[in-house]
């Protein structure tokens, strides 16, 4: 194995055979203080409670930024639809930020809807005509979606979501682009999501110990050959 660090698919492979403790356990000894430090410390503030779906995004440039935002405030979960054209994180823009979260892609909008719903999300659709702001979400687990840059959410979205909310604006100005809309509105319901739990964030023991592990694999140049040793 090129001794190049994983991408998130290989190391979620080894993650199939091999424990997260036994992993972490590995790799451990090969990660500087600093970066085991700071692994802990984005595990100790990430929420599942909030998460971010997108639909039908024209610019690559615009959901490689939202993608960013969302794991910026710390979501773990991020969701695309992609009915009319596939989405990409331009790397240059989402510095790669994909590799630390769950990114979840779907064929349709009620294919989309019934996953999150299944997860135990509602779903609140971004919508300047809505008479919920933003500052009045409730806090319980929800996908905030967002429509492309130019129709905004399809007729489809907003029917099927469960409230709608806007973003507040004081100019003359009559929407934001999509890309400030999602940081802004994910980074005040974050804020809101944490103070309400009383807690930085929401892992249960087993996800923090999965994502301990991946991250690692993620962290460290040559986990795979490391790993490998112990798989004989």
């Amino acid at each position: 194995m090129d001794p190049q660090s994983l991408n998130q698919a290989q190391a979620r492979q080894y993650l199939e055979r091999l424990s997260p403790e036994l992993v972490c356990r590995l790799l451990r000894p090969h990660m500087t203080d600093e970066r085991a430090a700071r692994i802990e410390e984005v595990l100790s503030r990430r929420l599942l409670r909030l998460s971010v779906a997108v639909e039908n995004l024209h610019d690559p440039h615009n959901g490689a930024a939202a993608l960013r935002s969302a794991e910026a405030v710390g979501l773990q979960t991020f969701h695309a639809v992609e009915v009319a054209e596939p989405f990409s994180a331009t790397k240059g823009i989402s510095l790669q930020c994909e590799q630390w979260m769950d990114l979840h892609l779907h064929k349709s909008v009620d294919a989309c809807f019934a996953a999150v719903r299944g997860m135990g999300y509602q779903v609140w659709a971004a919508d300047p005509r809505a008479a919920v702001s933003v500052e009045e979400l409730p806090t319980d687990p929800m996908v905030m979606v967002f429509g492309n840059e130019r129709d905004g959410l399809s007729p489809e979205a907003l029917e099927g979501a469960d409230g709608h909310f806007f973003i507040p604006m004081h100019g003359f100005t009559g929407s934001f682009n999509l890309s400030v809309s999602v940081a802004l509105a994910v980074h005040r319901q974050a804020a809101r999501v944490r103070m309400a739990m009383g807690a930085p964030g929401d892992l249960p023991a087993m996800r923090l110990e999965v994502l301990r592990a991946l991250w690692y694999c993620l962290s460290v140049r040559a986990a795979g050959l490391i790993l490998d040793r112990e798989l004989g």
